[in-house]
């Protein structure tokens, strides 16, 4: 019979010195980059310590107060309206994909509101939880960026606009405003002059620059039937709003959904009441995902690369925790992607 397998063993820092023929404090100062030691003794200890394998301890990183070797993300939303949340899915892989690269851990939550997510954010500053975080859903009145410039967390805003007044948060945003533009376009060229846009939670930064737009648009071109409605993003709210505007004396001939799990519901309670899409109602969604190839007709919709949205987030993030700048990046305006569920408006 075997005898039991002694688990592996990893390799110290007293094992590289051994190797190196150094001490074990010149091997502290090449690993971490820290004046004391030659270039040539930094490499030697550099390329032993890559032979053995050598990786930092992260608890013991945490406890030197050098890091935690994690970046936080917290989501201020009702829990059940994220499980079929496409958006928050690829925005989360493309996070990870770029914190693998550095061996960077994941901590996400989700709270109530905007107050219990700043109480986590002092909750981590205190305890060394995180190195820094990625902020969504920005407000339009938000105290979470004055809380992180007084914390001196490092923090990147996704979805924001340049902020001036706090100019130590790196941003990440997309023209939500000229995408609104762009469709309130094409609809219009389609014949459809009621335009009901089922919106976001109000408050979020994006759900407003969305309908500041939407109204911008309708006042240029003269249209009096044209307004949002404010949601929860979720596919009961969804539904209940399509059958209320759909029900009043004067429909409107085209909806445009804050999400693709609204467009759908949005669908199913139009065709329900007896419409048909698009012979008598135009829909966009506003996220593409599968969900909208998943239903007849199939759903116009505004398309982006949300997982290339979280790398690039992620990335700005890794380069303030690296000492750099803050900066401000646009990704590029989602794209109208034109399926069968838009049409001309109805005679």
């Amino acid at each position: 019979m075997q005898g039991k397998r002694s688990p592996a063993r990893r390799p110290t820092m007293k094992d590289i010195a051994r190797r190196a023929g150094v001490s074990e404090s010149a091997v502290s100062f090449a690993l971490n980059d820290r004046p004391g030691v030659s270039e040539i003794t930094r490499d030697r200890v550099r390329r032993v310590a890559e032979q053995l394998g050598w990786r930092p301890s992260t608890a013991a990183r945490a406890l030197s107060g050098e890091g935690s070797a994690t970046v936080g993300l917290v989501v201020a939303r009702p829990a059940d309206t994220l499980g079929v949340d496409s958006f928050f899915l690829q925005l989360i892989s493309g996070v990870q994909e770029v914190l693998a690269e550095r061996h960077l851990g994941l901590l996400f939550q989700v709270v109530e509101d905007v107050d219990a997510e700043c109480a986590v954010y002092r909750r981590w500053w205190a305890e060394h939880r995180v190195d820094g975080v990625l902020v969504v859903d920005p407000r339009t009145d938000d105290p979470r960026p004055a809380l992180l410039d007084e914390l001196g967390l490092p923090a990147v805003v996704i979805g924001g606009v340049p902020d001036t007044d706090h100019p130590g948060l790196s941003t990440v945003w997309a023209d939500d405003a000229g995408a609104m533009v762009a469709v309130v376009d094409r609809l219009y060229a389609l014949g459809h002059r009621r335009i009901v846009h089922i919106a976001g939670l109000p408050g979020l930064a994006h759900t407003e620059r969305r309908m500041r737009a939407l109204r911008a648009e309708a006042e240029r071109r003269g249209l009096a039937e044209v307004r949002s409605v404010p949601t929860d993003y979720s596919d009961a709210e969804g539904a209940a709003v399509t059958r209320g505007v759909l029900g009043a004396g004067r429909p409107p001939t085209a909806l445009v959904y804050d999400n693709d799990v609204m467009a759908v519901a949005g669908v199913a309670a139009a065709v329900g009441l007896g419409f048909s899409v698009p012979g008598d109602v135009s829909i966009v969604a506003w996220e593409d995902s599968a969900l909208c190839r998943m239903v007849k007709p199939w759903l116009s919709a505004l398309s982006r690369d949300t997982v290339s949205f979280g790398r690039t987030a992620a990335r700005e993030l890794l380069a303030l925790l690296d000492g750099g700048p803050a900066g401000t990046v646009q990704v590029p305006v989602p794209t109208l992607i034109e399926r069968e569920s838009t049409g001309p408006a109805p005679a």
